[in-house]
């Protein structure tokens, strides 16, 4: 049945590692991957901005197809595969327009929500712009608005998820690190403000573990790929500030989408 195809679809990829030496894994594994209907929703982190070769039809959503979702998409051919995650989406937006692909023969979704409605963009803005003083306040503006209203809105998201795939198994991915402490970077951001912008991350990235837990969802941390790849690392997989670009600032690079988030869903889905 097709409550059933997630877990075959991990029985059979262990059967085809096994079978893999005769030449019969494969068309196995294949076989099964085939039977899973897969939805990807979110905002940029999952749509790729920041990895290019961006979608035209996908407008301002900037989803490509060197995204996470994409790319897991193209390595294992489900039966089929809805893309709906947006540039700048909120838990609001995720709710209200990225839903609709979602039915009771869903097998797996992916999403990665929330720092929008902390306030990523302003955060970043005002520690580029503004004085360390002033940069360390309107992050504890963000960590405030983690404890308090962020979880209701994950809980929104999440049983409006479940109310529409009840069956699918859903990988709530996180947030990286944006920086490597001590390292190469000689100018920009304190390293006051660098490391608390990672503790900002890492907070994020804790209460969206627990919301995902509390409705039976999967939680992917992305931090463990992306460590020795962070800003100042001298092998960044995220974009510092881009001025000529400045949407693609602080946002995972195609490196960062395939080597960063793509194995965290692979091991998770």
């Amino acid at each position: 049945m097709k409550t059933s195809r997630v877990g075959a679809l991990a029985s059979s990829l262990l059967l085809g590692a096994a079978l893999t030496l005769t030449g019969a894994g494969a068309a196995q594994a294949d076989s099964s991957t085939a039977a899973v209907d897969y939805v990807a929703l979110g905002d940029s982190y999952s749509s790729g901005v920041g990895a290019g070769a961006y979608d035209t039809a996908s407008g301002s959503c900037k989803r490509t197809p060197r995204a996470y979702p994409a790319l897991w998409a193209a390595a294992n051919a489900p039966s089929s595969f809805a893309f709906t995650a947006c540039s700048g989406a909120r838990t609001g937006d995720v709710t209200a327009s990225q839903l609709g692909p979602l039915n009771s023969g869903t097998d797996l979704v992916s999403l990665t929500v929330g720092g929008n409605d902390a306030g990523f963009a302003d955060v970043m803005t005002t520690c580029v712009l503004q004085s360390e003083a002033t940069c360390l306040q309107r992050i504890n503006e963000a960590r405030s608005f983690v404890d308090t209203t962020l979880p209701g809105r994950l809980d929104t998201v999440y049983r409006a998820i479940r109310g529409k795939a009840p069956s699918a198994r859903v990988v709530v991915l996180g947030y990286p690190r944006f920086y490597k402490l001590s390292g190469s970077c000689v100018a920009g951001l304190t390293e006051n403000e660098r490391s608390a912008i990672n503790g900002a991350a890492d907070h994020l990235n804790a209460a969206t573990a627990k919301r995902a837990a509390d409705h039976g969802f999967t939680f992917g941390d992305v931090t463990p790929t992306f460590a020795g790849h962070e800003i100042c690392s001298g092998s960044a997989w995220l974009h510092s500030v881009n001025w000529l670009n400045i949407g693609e600032s602080y946002h995972p690079t195609a490196a960062g989408q395939s080597g960063g988030y793509l194995p965290v869903l692979r091991n998770a889905a």
